[in-house]
């Protein structure tokens, strides 16, 4: 899916901004057809945006169901040429849209875009209605999974609860952009960068060009940052060759501008351009290569999480973290637990920082996290049955298609901490990974529990790289670094043993209190946490196959309320408010000794 912009061919109206809105805690909505009628007594809600730490409600905090989001806006008369949509960057969890009472899409999924086709229901030169309801349950058949159940109250009220299986706050409202643009009536539906190569000084882009009529008259153009015209091909496919290339490398990123044409004799029906970088990633001889040279992960787990704003796209907090990634000397990141927005990977793309993309299949466990002790089992008909698989693969397949062209994404992740000691765990995750490697040939990632012991996991044989989230001296040796260290190393060795595949340590931390300081340290205090990592450090340092390093988390980050967690997740080596602790400081100093393609 193209991500909408302005063209020679097409137009936009950005609808972010004041939306009214109304929670439907009394579900009347449908009944009283506010789709239809509007809404009446709504209170003002920004898009983009979380709603529940907007307003002083704590019903709305905590609401479970709909909520409804209404907006009027006039189209103008000369796009009646064109095709109309309507699209929204993600809303979380399920979303419906209606246009002037009409149903036009409706929608699964809270962290990715969806659109509708809405020709046929706009009024030119006057004002169109907009609703959007959007609903934050979750079920066992959603991405993350979870159960509604009903809470008796001292009362004797009925309140409709949710029970979540993911260690982060369950955010909802309209998260990414909503655009209304157009697009001509023969158009560029899709741009496929296949491939990327290169031999000497020459590069390769392998294109594929999806129209949504049969067209021969596809043009490609590729252009560098000094607009200067590269390569240019004809046809729906074809490989284009750049001379005197530069690659896209972490840390030195160089963007192509890609351009794709419908042309009819001189006359330009549509185009569409978006920018490319040209670099390899592969695994080979037990290391990930980009551009042939091993490449060292050193970074962090993320969360798009900030005060006030929830979830919610914020341009200035988002160049804020990458200018605290490049502080630190990080490299890389992972989308955990959920895919990001479009915005910030071409920010990645820009930046230079490699990324790990994850799908939102956080939380396939027997119990919600952090998870200790026995699990029990949810590979089964009532949990995660076949259904839920065809809803893994459609996810997966939709977050392919969105970031596919995207030169910073080096691998796909599937799954965070699913129950992969179960038999049955390994026949769902084999189908996945077999569909998903019909999709694109960047490598494949699972990321696996602390409980996961090692040969007991069913699941990573079908992967390239065995992601670890290990907290010992933290969750188990509670206090005693030294233990957990020591526990650490015989883990990642007897792993590496069983399973003979590249490691990341996708996570590893502790929480630490802002401004706790204790000589000697004590859990909780900052000295601990920098003590905690240095630690791991070491082991790492001694092992070949440990090819990357992300600390758990880049920030502090809110989570649903419960005595583990105190006002959130505490992990953050930043302040949810983006001010750096002391490990930000010792991170800093540790990688920038460390390059990019640092090799034991």
């Amino acid at each position: 899916m193209l991500y909408p912009k302005i063209t020679q061919t097409r137009n936009l109206i950005n609808l972010c901004g004041i939306w009214n809105f109304k929670g439907d805690f009394n579900e009347e909505g449908y009944k009283e057809e506010w789709f239809k009628n509007g809404l009446k007594d709504y209170d003002f809600m920004p898009v983009p945006s979380s709603y529940n730490d907007i307003t002083t409600d704590g019903r709305l905090r905590d609401i479970v169901g709909d909520v409804w989001y209404q907006k009027d806006i006039i189209v103008p008369n000369n796009w009646n040429e064109d095709k109309i949509f309507i699209r929204v960057g993600s809303a979380s969890h399920n979303s419906k849209i209606w246009i002037n009472g009409n149903l036009v899409k409706e929608y699964v999924g809270g962290f990715l875009p969806f659109e509708a086709d809405i020709t046929d229901y706009v009024k030119y030169g006057e004002e169109n209605r907009i609703i959007i309801c959007v609903n934050n349950e979750l079920s066992w058949q959603t991405f993350p999974p979870g159960e509604v159940y009903y809470f008796e109250d001292a009362d004797g009220n009925k309140i409709k609860k949710q029970k979540q299986q993911h260690d982060f706050f369950n955010y909802g409202g309209i998260h990414r952009p909503v655009y209304i643009y157009t697009r001509p009536k023969v158009h560029i539906e899709d741009v496929s960068v296949k491939t990327t190569d290169f031999k000497g000084e020459k590069g390769y882009i392998n294109y594929e060009v999806f129209t949504n009529e049969d067209c021969n008259n596809i043009e490609v153009e590729i252009y560098d940052e000094e607009n200067n015209l590269k390569g240019k091909s004809k046809g729906k496919e074809g490989t284009v060759q750049v001379d005197g290339v530069k690659l896209w490398e972490p840390g030195n990123p160089y963007l192509y501008k890609f351009v794709a044409n419908i042309k009819n004799e001189d006359e330009l029906i549509d185009t569409y351009n978006l920018n490319i970088g040209i670099r390899t990633v592969k695994i080979e001889s037990g290391q990930l290569l980009i551009n042939n040279k091993p490449f060292y992960f050193k970074g962090f787990g993320k969360h798009e999480d900030m005060d006030i704003k929830g979830k919610g796209l914020d341009d200035a907090v988002n160049i804020r973290d990458f200018n605290l990634l490049k502080w630190t000397n990080a490299n890389s990141f992972r989308t955990s637990h959920y895919p990001y927005s479009e915005e910030i990977l071409d920010l990645a793309d820009k930046y230079g920082i490699v990324v790990i993309d994850e799908v939102p299949a956080v939380g396939m466990l027997g119990q919600a996290v952090p998870a200790v002790g026995e699990l029990d089992g949810v590979f089964r008909e009532d949990k995660i049955n076949g259904d839920t698989l065809k809803e893994h693969i459609r996810i997966t397949k939709e977050l392919i298609a969105r970031d596919k062209n995207h030169p910073s994404v080096v691998m796909w992740s599937l799954a965070n901490e699913a129950s992969v000691m179960e038999p049955r765990a390994g026949e769902y995750f084999k189908e996945l990974v077999e569909e998903t490697r019909k999709l694109d040939d960047r490598p494949l990632m699972n990321v696996n529990i602390m409980l996961a012991e090692p040969g007991k996991c069913h699941v990573s044989k079908y992967f390239d790289v065995i992601g670890l989230n290990l907290y010992f001296g933290w969750y188990s040796e509670r206090g005693d670094i030294a233990s957990g260290a020591k526990r650490l190393l015989q883990w990642l060795e007897d792993w590496h043993e069983k399973e003979g595949k590249p490691i990341v340590m996708t996570e590893y931390g502790c929480d630490t209190i802002a401004g706790l300081h204790k000589q000697p340290s004590i859990m909780f205090s900052e000295e601990f946490q920098v003590e905690f990592l240095k630690e791991y450090h070491r082991v790492y340092d001694k092992l070949p196959f440990v090819i990357g390093e992300q600390v758990w988390n880049f920030a502090d980050f809110m989570t649903g309320q419960d005595i583990v967690r105190i006002d959130g997740n505490k992990k953050g080596v930043f302040t949810r408010q983006r001010q750096p602790k002391m490990a930000a400081h010792y991170l800093k100093e540790r990688w920038e000794k460390i390059s990019n393609h640092f090799t034991k």
